[in-house]
């Protein structure tokens, strides 16, 4: 068997463009594979245009380890985030080629399943206005979908600092989402990296009382050492990584053990094979892996084949119930939560379970998308026009 050639799909929002690509070959079967862009979706699309001709285009789509690696390191300038996002989609695709044309599920490839199940967690669902009384109704409304699990960064424009009236909303805020929730459900505090150590430290004392599952990106990526700082003053895990994106970076923070769970993007580090590696290096550090999934229905089933396989994955991220849930028809067969557990279970249906419907992604073309953090109203992912 031997690929063909690629097609490439752009399913757009005003906060995220989502790229899929279709991987030929010619014995007729196809895979899909997803990444989403921030603000380079062009770049990713004019890397694998180039992509194709230099690595891709008669290659054995059975053979990942070389297709990965010929990507990654054929073209002699260091791997980025576009490059690696850009092997991740055609790998997740040769993925799936490979487990329909074997007639198996893609986790059965990866040394079987370990679960039947990965808990998820809600993202995307506080699209309201930004008061207690508005999160607290859709915290319930999260909790009435079945979901055990809910991230929120309630720090509205916060960068390095948050002065004491900010410090004081952030704190009602989550002190009305965890009433909603109750006290068993996890509570997952996301920070997005916006703050000094002394100030990310500070707030986390401030919202100990509310039990964080997690204190995320507490500080920007680029230090490490102030990562360190943080961790060393903190009583609650910290996650980390999605802005990480070759997996080789991580034996740095690995060595900290500054972080307790790390949170790879399986559509920016390379794929599934790239990430299960990554997760098998974390186990031996006693770390849970707990993947970034800003993506829609095929990025989660792809992050899902690592899920049934890997013993220290901890828990799924999910926008596609809440933020663009009509998105999720552009894929048939898309991973489900089940309302009664707060989970998704597995699947037998061959490679990854899902196809792409080319018809239903053209509904949505593509969009001059932004995620600016730093601009008021971020977080109801309604950008106000090209300037926002």
């Amino acid at each position: 068997m031997r690929i063909t050639g690629i097609s490439t799909h752009v399913v757009g929002t005003p906060w995220r463009n989502l790229t899929y690509v279709q991987v030929h070959t010619d014995e007729g079967i196809t895979g899909v594979g997803e990444t989403r862009m921030l603000g380079r979706t062009d770049a990713l699309l004019g890397y694998l245009k180039e992509a194709e001709a230099n690595h891709i285009l008669g290659s054995d789509p059975f053979a990942v380890e070389d297709l990965v690696r010929r990507m990654k390191y054929g073209d002699y300038g260091r791997a980025g985030e576009i490059v690696m996002s850009g092997i991740a989609v055609v790998e997740t695709a040769c993925w799936d080629i490979k487990g329909k044309a074997l007639g198996v599920p893609v986790w059965q490839l990866l040394g079987g399943k370990v679960t039947d199940k990965v808990k998820a967690y809600a993202n995307g669902w506080y699209t309201t206005e930004r008061t207690p009384e508005a999160y607290h109704k859709a915290a319930r409304a999260v909790m009435e979908r079945g979901y055990r699990a809910l991230k929120i960064d309630p720090f509205g424009t916060g960068h390095f600092e948050l002065d004491h009236r900010e410090t004081l909303y952030a704190v009602s805020l989550i002190e009305a989402v965890r009433d909603a929730i109750g006290p068993e459900a996890e509570l997952m505090l996301e920070m997005h990296g916006r703050f000094s150590p002394a100030t990310a430290v500070r707030l986390a004392h401030e919202l100990a009382p509310f039990r964080p599952a997690w204190l995320e990106e507490p500080v920007p990526p680029e230090n490490l050492k102030a990562l360190e700082k943080v961790a060393a003053k903190v009583d609650m895990p910290v996650a980390t990584g999605e802005r990480i994106h070759d997996r080789i970076e991580f034996r740095e923070l690995f060595e900290s053990q500054a972080a307790d769970i790390i949170q790879p993007d399986v559509g920016h580090i390379g794929g599934i094979w790239e990430t299960r590696k990554l997760a098998a290096t974390a186990e031996t550090h006693y770390t849970l892996v707990a993947p970034h999934n800003v993506g829609g229905p095929v990025l989660t089933a792809a992050s899902l084949q690592v899920g049934f396989t890997t013993p220290n994955f901890k828990i799924l991220e999910h926008f596609n119930d809440f933020a663009d849930a009509e998105i999720k028809k552009v894929v048939k067969g898309a991973p489900v939560v089940d309302p009664e557990d707060g989970c998704f279970h597995l699947s037998d249906a061959p490679g990854l379970g899902v196809e792409l419907d080319v018809d239903a992604a053209a509904e949505f073309p593509q969009q001059q998308a932004r995620f600016d953090l730093w601009a008021e109203g971020w977080e109801q992912r309604r950008p106000k026009g090209t300037g926002q």
